[in-house]
């Protein structure tokens, strides 16, 4: 006599596993993180050997106790890897719409909004990885070469440890937000265009020589790096307005959770 049983409940930690299959078994995700840690460390110690030779002709002048964190963390060069945590975010959902794979998850796991937060919980761990290994082999790297003028620092120098993890974080904070606008948008190109403009570009549009421009701009997440590896504060005399720095780690909280909880209110209420 045979019993129906009716199918057991699917976990969190199976959709968790599930998402980390998919991620892991795309060649192209680990490509593209392989170039983005090379290509940033790489310009970390390109930028430092830059320093290395000022220092040996004399036209810099510097203290051993200085700590500039624009040697170890390029300003253009994290701006790349912004985009690239971005885009492959966003792949992480538009390539399932594409394919039309994410009717099948849909259709195994009804519960949409768990399915978002199994993708999110993956693309922040795997990105916070990334983020953990490119920053510390940025500062590595950089102060390494610098230590052969006796320049370089130690990780436990004043203003350090704020820079590495935030310029660690900085990855999957881009990561989260480019796969919220992938549910938002779900087409390739309109959702890579989207998200370079909004980590990117937008910033540049407000100025921060008044107030509430200043404001706008302090509440991009560029902006928010920016001022927690900054360890200086305004010059005397400048008009410009500097960012706090509790009010940029709120930033970095505020867009990867409501990019997050958006998704999973829009995947809920939309059709596949």
């Amino acid at each position: 006599m045979t019993t129906l049983t009716s199918p057991s409940r699917v976990r969190f930690g199976d959709l968790v596993a599930a998402e980390w299959i998919k991620t892991r078994s795309l060649r192209s995700t680990w490509w593209t993180i392989a170039f983005a840690g090379l290509f940033v460390t790489g310009s970390a110690a390109v930028a430092a050997l830059a320093d290395y030779r000022n220092l040996a002709a004399g036209t810099t002048v510097r203290r051993p106790a200085d700590f500039l964190p624009f040697d170890a963390y390029p300003q253009p060069r994290y701006m790349t890897l912004m985009l690239i945590a971005g885009c492959v975010g966003a792949v992480t959902v538009v390539s399932e719409y594409s394919s039309g794979l994410i009717r099948a998850t849909t259709v195994a796991v009804p519960a949409r909004g768990s399915v978002i937060l199994a993708k999110a919980t993956v693309t922040a761990a795997l990105w916070t990885a990334v983020g953990t290994v490119v920053s510390s082999g940025s500062f590595l790297v950089s102060q390494a070469i610098l230590n052969e003028r006796h320049t370089g620092v130690s990780i436990t120098h004043p203003g350090v440890p704020r820079t590495l993890v935030a310029s660690a974080l900085l990855a999957p904070v881009c990561a989260l937000v480019g796969l919220g606008l992938g549910v938002l948008i779900r087409h390739s190109a309109a959702t890579m265009a989207t998200c370079a403009f909004t980590l990117l570009m937008l910033p540049t549009v407000f100025s921060q020589s008044r107030r509430w421009s200043a404001d706008a701009n302090h509440t991009m997440v560029v902006a928010a790096w920016q001022r927690l590896v900054q360890n200086w504060g305004p010059e005397p005399g400048s008009r410009m307005f500097t960012a706090t720095v509790p009010g940029s780690w709120t930033v970095y909280a505020l867009w990867p959770l409501i990019a997050v909880v958006v998704a999973v209110l829009v995947v809920r209420k939309r059709d596949v």
